[in-house]
This record gives structure tokens, C-alpha cells and sequence, in this order.
């Protein structure tokens, strides 16, 4: 059976400047289950990626929770 790990959160997500096509941070995640403590993880991830995770959360957030959009 795979490994589950929950996702805590991504700090210090920055670039070298506004143009950059790619990021650098931490993901901080934990083994579900696991007495054992958070892992720090360093990732890197491209623009591509991050626009791909915008425009899929926010159609999440908007079904769960209700939340509308304010128009562009």
C-alpha cells in the first residue's frame, strides 16, 4: 500500500524576480499515522505548475465552500 503524507504547508516560495519560471521553497508534510516528527522537504516548482494549482484550487474553493468570484 503507498505511503499517505499529509501536506502542512509551503513556506518561503520566491523567485529572483517577477519574471522567473521558477520557485524555490520548503513543502512541510508528515506520514499519516506517524509519531514521528514533520519532514521538510526543498522543492522547486515552475510557473506552469503554480498557474495549473491557482486555477484547479479555486474551482475547488469556490464548489466547497461556496465562495463566488469577483469578475476580471
Amino acid at each position: 500500500m503507498a505511503e499517505s503524507w499529509e501536506v502542512l504547508t509551503l513556506r518561503g516560495l520566491a523567485a529572483t524576480d517577477e519574471r522567473a519560471e521558477q520557485f524555490d521553497g520548503t513543502l512541510v508534510i508528515h506520514r499519516v499515522g506517524s509519531p514521528e516528527p514533520v519532514e521538510s522537504v526543498s522543492v522547486s516548482i515552475k510557473r506552469s505548475v503554480l498557474a495549473e494549482l491557482h486555477e484547479n484550487l479555486g474551482r475547488l474553493l469556490a464548489r466547497s465552500t461556496g465562495i463566488t468570484r469577483r469578475p476580471s
